[in-house]
């Protein structure tokens, strides 16, 4: 497996041509370092070569690393991430000998005049300073320079860490709402940050704040095996969702407590999570064989940025995709096996209401609800249905927001969309998807080989639906409850930005064929076209739904062809 992390690397890098590389070069010289995407692309470089693959780039690098150790200590251009992975790429090189040996101390001697309160962006002056994330990736650089010997001061890093404590939930996930209302909590910046704390563990941090640390972050990895997708997925929720990195770092994590386990004798559950391992890295590495590479999950040509916040672009976040499979290579053991595990047992899982995500995954299947979405990403209701092996996307991976939303689509009459109840109202068809539409969950359960959970929803106006939902290894079934004409919103994948889905309805049956699967939806009445289309990060969806008086059914199947 350490050689299926460095080949995959190697793909992340080839979507980066050499003339590529020399032209960002050429613009970092001229505009200065100002983000760390460039020093981070230089450090993968590193370490490629280190291992052996694109040596034809080694004159470049020693211009491009020289280049970062000599400015990184000048600028604050978010140092905050990049350090640990330029001190990571010192280590590689310097373990295989890749440059002269006056070279390489020129290297540690520049990265060893760092004074963090000059180099950092962002971190904290004292435990109660109110900063997020940044302050963790800046502590963690720290630790990795004085653990290599290259400077650091461990009382600031333990600053840093202890203004990080007070942003876990009850269940130890991470609430960064550094560009959110805080009670939309984006679940990316919870699965960062807690890998962040399994580096500083794995680079031997055993300060003050060790055991707090190793404790919070075993239960949330139990909790990140019943969120992630049979698919191999992160969940969604909040803001830079559907990234290759994504699936990458949660593979470090796992990697990090495949480690613990198999150290405290539970091979048990170390097996557990190198098969969840086995998952993240089977999805990313289908969407690296696609050609051209693209850095998030569509086929929109990359110049478009569909899908992407303005800071989530290309040139930083494909090769963040490098550096996270690289955390996740040093965490390995590779005398532990990559088992594969068939999900057919249930699992049930609701997070806090900071996150407001319910999880309900058996027989294959898996769904993920938001009961309080934040309406600039994702939509409240059933956002996500996914069955292993298919395509994520076929069904649903994310909700579709309103326009206007903070990641960039271009479909201007798009509407929010997700799979939820409707009532009709003065004659109109109102769904579940926005703001005003309250939702509280009424019980999670298992029994046999099958998830269960209902969940009731208020409307505006003062209808209430009560929908079961039920996942086993025969799919997804919704059943819906209440007074007067009901509805379920249905959306159907229909573009993902290069191709496009076979979409038929006829009677009580939609289905949407895609890749070499079907998806069908079945319901007791007629599934009827409505007149919207929305879009999320993965492409266009069409909407369509079905009808009932007083209860309906809605049956979701992912079928091989």
């Amino acid at each position: 497996m350490q050689a299926t992390y460095l080949s995959l690397m190697e793909m992340c890098l080839s979507a980066y041509s050499n003339a590529h590389i020399r032209e960002y070069f050429d613009r970092v010289k001229r505009e200065g370092l100002t983000e760390h995407g460039f020093p981070r692309l230089a450090a993968n470089i590193g370490i490629l070569i280190a291992h052996g693959k694109r040596r034809d780039l080694l004159p470049l690098f020693r211009e491009m690393m020289a280049f970062c150790c000599r400015e990184i200590p000048r600028v604050k251009a978010a140092n905050d991430f990049s350090v640990r992975e330029i001190v990571a790429c010192i280590e590689e090189i310097e373990r295989a000998e890749v440059l002269p040996a006056d070279e390489l101390a020129r290297l540690k001697e520049d990265i060893s005049t760092i004074e963090p309160t000059s180099c950092y962006t962002k971190f904290a002056r004292d435990p109660a300073d109110p900063v997020r994330n940044w302050a963790l990736f800046t502590g963690v650089s720290e630790y990795k320079r004085l653990s290599s010997g290259l400077g650091g001061d461990m009382d600031f890093i333990e600053t840093q860490i202890a203004s990080q404590l007070k942003w876990l939930d009850e269940n130890g996930m991470y609430r960064d709402n550094a560009r959110c209302d805080e009670r939309y909590q984006p679940i990316v910046y919870d699965i960062v940050p807690r890998g962040l704390f399994c580096l500083l563990l794995h680079y031997g941090y055993r300060g003050k704040y060790y055991e707090q640390i190793s404790e919070s972050i075993k239960k949330t990895a139990l909790l990140d095996l019943a969120m992630q997708s049979p698919n191999g997925e992160i969940p969604f929720g909040g803001r830079s969702n559907q990234f290759l990195h994504n699936e990458a770092w949660l593979a470090a994590i796992f990697e990090f407590e495949a480690n613990r386990y198999q150290r405290e004798g539970n091979a048990i559950m170390a097996l557990r999570f190198k098969a969840g391992i086995k998952r993240a890295l089977a999805v990313t590495e289908a969407w690296l064989k696609k050609t051209p590479i693209r850095h998030i999950k569509n086929r929109f040509p990359t110049e478009t940025k569909y899908g992407c916040e303005n800071y989530a672009y290309f040139d930083k976040y494909m090769i963040t995709a490098a550096s996270n499979l690289y955390a996740a290579y040093s965490m390995c053991d590779p005398a532990i096996p990559y088992p594969d595990e068939k999900d057919t047992f249930p699992a049930v899982f609701a997070t806090s209401s900071y996150f407001h995500k319910v999880f309900l995954k058996s027989g294959g299947y898996g769904i993920e609800l938001d009961t309080h979405a934040d309406p600039h990403y994702d939509a409240k209701g059933l956002g996500r249905v996914h069955r292993a092996g298919a395509p994520s996307c076929i069904c649903m991976s994310v909700p579709c927001p309103a326009y206007g939303g903070l990641y960039k689509t271009d479909r201007e009459e798009a509407k929010p969309l997700a799979i939820c109840a409707g009532v009709k109202q003065n004659g109109e068809w109102l769904f579940a998807t926005g703001e005003k539409s309250e939702y509280s969950l009424l019980s999670l359960t298992k029994s046999g080989a099958a998830a269960h959970a209902v969940i009731s929803c208020l409307f505006e106006g003062g209808a209430t639906v009560e929908t079961r939902y039920d996942v086993d290894k025969d799919g997804v079934t919704l059943t819906l409850s209440g007074e007067g004409e009901l509805a379920c919103l249905l959306p159907a994948f229909h573009f993902d930005g290069e191709g496009y889905t076979e979409i038929a309805s006829e009677g009580g049956t939609l289905s949407v064929r895609y890749e070499g699967w079907v998806c069908r939806y079945t319901a007791e009445g007629e599934i009827l076209p409505l007149d919207r289309m929305g879009a999320n990060r993965n492409g266009y969806y069409k909407a369509f739904f079905a009808a009932g008086e007083g209860s309906l059914r809605v049956k979701i199947e992912i079928l091989p062809l």
